[in-house]
């Protein structure tokens, strides 16, 4: 079974399928492409965010991260979802936890975003209804607020980049570690299993991983179930 998967960043996404192709129960086929591929560093430059934009940041193949406005990569991913469709994938999953507006369409097929899965899900995890968002990067954490206040009484954003060095991660789950919220998103789909666990560990909290959350919907939804 095909199932598309798009990045906001450089397609594949090694990193991400490591943590969820077991899920799939190697019943699942999965198509990539992502909104800045065949783009060089230089070209990406000019994506810059300004003031007011919506900021996005991803990974490239390098392994590098790169920070971007939205709004440059949107007819790219357009383009995507067509040429998936066209390919007969059954679905298309968002490997963004990001907010993306409803000029993305695909004709005949579901389009799944995991921010859509948070928000529904997220509130009902919380028994105080205040959450702690771990975001990549500082010029998110406004922004990352903003959105968890439609759904949640209280919100901390916390900046520490999963593509960055593993001791920022570290300060930061301390940092989380006497917050009084009883829920944290690790809100960004470059988060790991491994980070999971790390936060977890030093903090005692419930941790949300968007990863791991989206690849469990989808396989519910396809049915990837080995039968026996």
């Amino acid at each position: 079974m095909k199932i598309g998967a798009i990045t906001i960043g450089q397609a594949p996404r090694t990193d991400v399928t490591a943590d969820i192709m077991d899920i799939f129960e190697g019943q699942a086929e999965l198509i990539q492409a992502g909104g800045l591929d065949g783009l060089s560093r230089e070209e990406i430059a000019d994506f810059q965010p300004k003031e007011g934009d919506y900021v996005l940041v991803s990974r490239l193949t390098d392994g590098t991260s790169v920070t971007f406005a939205e709004w440059h990569i949107l007819p790219r991913l357009q383009e995507a979802i067509d040429t998936m469709e066209a390919e007969g994938c059954r679905l298309i999953m968002f490997f963004c936890t990001g907010k993306f507006p409803e000029t993305l369409t695909a004709r005949h097929i579901p389009l799944i975003y995991p921010c859509d899965i948070l928000d529904r899900l997220v509130p009902l995890m919380t028994k105080k209804s205040n959450i702690i968002c771990v975001t990549p990067s500082p010029l998110q954490l406004a922004q990352t607020e903003e959105k968890w206040r439609q759904y949640v009484d209280k919100v901390t954003s916390v900046a520490a980049s999963p593509y960055g060095a593993w001791e920022e991660l570290e300060k930061a789950a301390e940092r989380v570690k006497d917050m009084e919220a009883d829920l944290v998103v690790l809100d960004c789909i470059g988060y790991t299993q491994e980070m999971k666990r790390m936060f977890e560990e030093k903090t005692g909290k419930m941790i949300v991983l968007p990863r791991t959350l989206l690849a469990r919907v989808v396989s519910e939804l396809t049915d990837l179930k080995k039968r026996g």
